[in-house]
């Protein structure tokens, strides 16, 4: 079994507010949940105004196929273009 977990980490320019940070962050999880079926959630920097740290996680029995797949994921992040991305890992673990 391959897990792939992918780490996004985005500056969100000009925002005041955790409101405007949780608009940001509903809508880019809902984007790499109905299109890559990944689990997605907000792991780090809650309080943060200014910034959103977002992981998703696949499982496959490939690893080749889980890289690709959340690779494919940071595209599609990139061209939307909420919000300025300015991290992101890819890490594959087997067990």
């Amino acid at each position: 079994m391959v897990v792939g977990v992918l780490t996004l980490q985005f500056a969100l320019h000009g925002n005041d507010s955790l409101k405007g940070k949780r608009r940001v962050a509903q809508s880019l999880k809902h984007k790499l949940r109905n299109k890559f079926n990944v689990a997605a959630a907000e792991v780090a920097m809650q309080e943060s105004w200014d910034t959103l740290v977002l992981a998703a996680v696949t499982v496959s029995n490939d690893a080749t196929h889980a890289r690709g797949l959340l690779q494919k994921a940071v595209n599609m992040v990139e061209a939307a273009a909420l919000a300025e991305l300015v991290y992101d890992d890819i890490e594959i673990l087997t067990l």
